[in-house]
């Protein structure tokens, strides 16, 4: 075999071997060995989420201590306050992500027109920004234009966002129930703004 038959099966190869390693990025769940290995270190606690509306059921989601600690302790602190219960979902956009937790103005039965403008009684949280990227089942903080303005707000992924990738903090992923994740009712136009009843968290709980 020639010496440029070679180079081109070795080209080929690597092309494969690249592809391959994409793919096994990008499914739900997939992160670099480095990324893994952050979330077996993690330990951390479990937020449980009990959804009603279109979608119905519970929601785990384990958090990511190790790689937002403060942020983390945000969600677990308001949670166990009950903060999150009663709160709706918002902004929820179709192959994208499904936004939460304004505990100051997306009360159910309160006026919604400003959910998602409003946090907590605590102060705004400094970037944890890492290398875990944004695919279905991961929970991120959400934020104003500025990286340090995260609060209370949170959303889960759909679908991969590449574009969100070290840009906002992750705080975990989904563990349990992403069919109900799925179901979340939708929201309306390029803001995801949800129209009518929105679904709601009807209760938070952390399991230690």
């Amino acid at each position: 075999m020639s010496r440029s038959v070679l180079v081109a099966w070795a080209i080929f190869l690597a092309g494969v071997a690249l592809v391959v390693a994409y793919y096994f990025m990008t499914l739900p769940g997939g992160a670099p060995a480095e990324v893994r290995a952050e979330r077996a270190e993690a330990g951390g606690p479990r937020l449980e989420l009990t959804i009603d509306g279109e979608a119905q059921g519970k929601v785990v989601i384990e958090l990511f201590p190790n790689i937002a600690p403060k942020h983390v302790e945000r969600i677990v602190t308001l949670a166990r306050e009950g903060a999150y219960d009663g709160v709706v979902f918002h902004r929820v956009i179709d192959g994208f992500m499904a936004q939460t937790g304004d505990v100051e103005f997306g009360k159910l039965g309160g006026d919604l027109r400003r959910a998602g403008q409003g946090g907590s009684r605590y102060p705004d949280l400094p970037a944890e920004f890492s290398k875990e990227p944004f695919v279905a089942g991961i929970v991120g903080m959400a934020r104003s234009a500025s990286p340090d303005s995260a609060n209370s707000q949170f959303f889960i992924m759909f679908d991969k966002a590449p574009h969100l990738d070290g840009q906002y903090t992750v705080v975990g992923r989904v563990i349990e129930g992403m069919d109900v994740v799925n179901a979340i009712k939708r929201g309306t136009g390029p803001n995801g703004a949800v129209i009518g009843k929105p679904d709601v968290i009807v209760q938070a709980r952390v399991q230690e």
